[in-house]
């Protein structure tokens, strides 16, 4: 039972330093399931670059190395581990933000969320004077500015709601955006020569080019089925005579069907249809009968976001 990612190591890296440089002052994202390649990998990278690594939430952040400050990108809830550094950035956009952390007496750094577009989290211009007086009562120092565009639509929309709110906030404090690629960034930098603009970015510094990775999954077992047979936990029905694989990933892997419907299993350049959604370690495929089988041991390709899957093994080629 194997989910594989083959990473192309020299195409990697190469990728990793050039956006790196392309956006300057940078702050690395690694969060969730660390894009494919797990938080762990990709933390030494990021501290290589950067002495601020943006994580997804509260629970990631002591995952940061300790010579390194961690910016939560997530605004905490009504939890907070013991165990968060106390160097520890968090992000607040809301009233509500505001007193989770008044309530854990948290004394320390913030930063603001603003508004977007995407309408997730976020103070809005009505709101904003109201969560900075928050901020005060409470005791929590602001360190910056954040607002976070969402991926979909024109960057020109996306460049155009950041101008928007640098105009209506006079502060020196930092600006840290997302979603927006190098040459946005550079242009707000000079349009705001005065003003600092950080970007921060995961999925176009890690991931990049898909030529630099492969997915794959091994086969763990396979077997001829006739018509009218039945197979896996829901007892589906067989509709003509050909072959069952077993593949060594599932639901367990972070692997899920593409879009609503279509299986994500390729062999010999061709989609394998699945029996029944994948389960947890397994996921079964049917071969009609006249089809070249892949055979116990082989691997078959599988298609899926980086940032969703969960590879047993990652080798770096």
């Amino acid at each position: 039972m194997t989910l594989r990612l083959n990473v192309d190591s020299i195409s990697w890296k190469r990728h990793f330093r050039e956006v790196a440089n392309s956006f300057g002052d940078l702050v690395p994202v690694v969060k969730g399931n660390g894009y494919g390649f797990g938080r762990a990998t990709l933390m030494s990278h990021a501290a290589s670059i950067a002495n601020e690594i943006a994580v997804g939430s509260v629970f990631e952040a002591h995952e940061v190395p300790k010579n390194c400050v961690a910016i939560v990108l997530t605004p905490a809830g009504v939890e907070l581990p013991e165990s968060l550094p106390a160097n520890t950035i968090l992000t607040v956009g809301s009233l509500s933000h505001v007193e989770n952390l008044r309530k854990k007496s948290w004394h320390g750094s913030v930063i603001v969320k603003l508004r977007s577009s995407m309408n997730r989290y976020g103070a809005n211009k009505d709101e904003l004077t109201d969560v900075l007086a928050a901020l005060k009562n409470a005791g929590l120092t602001q360190v910056g500015w954040s607002i976070h565009p969402p991926l979909d639509g024109d960057p020109n929309d996306h460049l155009t709601e950041i101008r928007n709110w640098i105009l209506q906030i006079s502060s020196e404090l930092p600006w840290f955006v997302s979603h927006i690629d190098a040459s946005g960034i550079t242009q707000l930098r000079q349009e705001f020569a005065k003003r600092i603009i950080r970007a921060r970015s995961g999925t176009a510094l890690w991931l990049g080019d898909k030529s630099m990775t492969h997915l794959m999954a091994d086969v763990l077992d396979l077997r001829s089925v006739g018509q009218g047979e039945t197979v896996g936990y829901r007892n589906i029905k067989i509709k003509q005579d050909g072959a069952i694989a077993m593949i060594g990933a599932g639901t367990s892997h972070g692997v899920h069907l593409v879009g609503a419907e279509l299986s994500p299993f390729h062999f010999n350049q061709q989609r394998l249809e699945l029996v029944e959604p994948s389960h947890m370690h397994t996921s079964m495929v049917f071969i009609p009968k006249g089809e070249k089988l892949p055979q116990v041991g082989d691997y078959v390709d599988v298609q899926q976001p980086l940032t969703r899957v969960y590879p047993d093994i990652i080798s770096w080629i």
